[in-house]
């Protein structure tokens, strides 16, 4: 399966975003804690241009919680601050004004230095499409500011928003890259919500994603879809999950489609429990 899906505002945002960097103190980089390297954008090296950076893990709690301190050891061990968080519910969030602030002790201290009063520290929260930026911006704000949509594409500019009397945030739009090089990148950001449902197979993406749980957490499949075992062959797998859950046509046959859009919605949902989809 090929990928392209480089949309007119997406390559506006990324010339938007170099443009601003010079009035960016720290830039706080969102990732998907279920698909933390496939989530996160090289043009952002590009962007950044060597600022103070922070990764943020989040959609933390659908992730498996292991692999969570897997990563996050990966990021530091990297020099990253590195923030777990579930924007959705709040977890984390307090965590990261201070650590932003940290981030930016360099400037202020340069400030004081030349007897000026430190001003707000400004941070660029940078991501991928569906990663949460919006969501978290309204939590760091604590009120509703930023467009949410469970959907890639929803924020379509710039706004600076302000976090209390001592940060203010600069949201722009998700920046997806124009290529992806490694199919299986591709295929994780269509699971986890990244790229629009239409310019991708269901049954493919099924197939990818049975193919690596059924070695990463046959337990989960076993106990999800009521499996003796987990069978070896994939199609034997769609047809043994099709028969429990139904999805069949007429002859009693097996309807791939409905059973790899059902394997979908319960990985999206959360009915398979915490999964991370790739390690370091």
């Amino acid at each position: 399966m090929s990928i392209q899906w480089f949309p007119g505002h997406m390559a506006k945002a990324k010339r938007e975003a170099k443009e601003k960097m010079k009035l960016i103190d720290v830039v706080i980089e969102l990732v998907d804690a279920r698909i933390p390297l496939s989530s996160r954008n090289p043009v952002i090296d590009e962007i950044t241009q060597g600022k103070p950076r922070m990764i943020i893990l989040n959609k933390s709690d659908l992730a498996d919680p292991n692999m969570n301190k897997v990563w996050r050891k990966h990021f530091e061990d990297k020099g990253h601050v590195v923030i777990e968080v579930d924007a959705q519910k709040g977890k984390g969030i307090k965590g990261i004004p201070p650590a932003v602030k940290e981030q930016a002790s360099a400037m202020i201290e340069k400030m004081i230095r030349k007897g000026m009063k430190p001003r707000a520290v400004r941070a660029l929260i940078l991501g991928i499409p569906n990663v949460g930026k919006s969501t978290l911006i309204n939590r760091l704000a604590n009120k509703k500011i930023a467009k949410i949509g469970d959907r890639p594409g929803v924020t379509k500019s710039q706004q600076w928003i302000k976090v209390g009397k001592e940060m203010e945030l600069l949201d722009t739009p998700g920046i997806l890259w124009p290529k992806f090089d490694d199919e299986a990148v591709g295929f994780r950001l269509a699971l986890t919500g990244a790229i629009k449902e239409e310019i991708f197979d269901f049954q493919e993406t099924a197939v990818f994603f049975l193919k690596y749980v059924k070695e990463a957490y046959p337990e989960i499949l076993k106990d999800r879809y009521n499996l003796t075992e987990v069978p070896d062959d994939i199609v034997e797998l769609f047809d043994e999950i099709g028969k429990k859950r139904g999805c069949l046509v007429s002859g009693g046959l097996v309807d791939y489609d409905r059973t790899a859009e059902l394997v979908f919605r319960d990985f999206r949902s959360g009915k398979l429990g915490r999964l991370t989809l790739e390690q370091p």
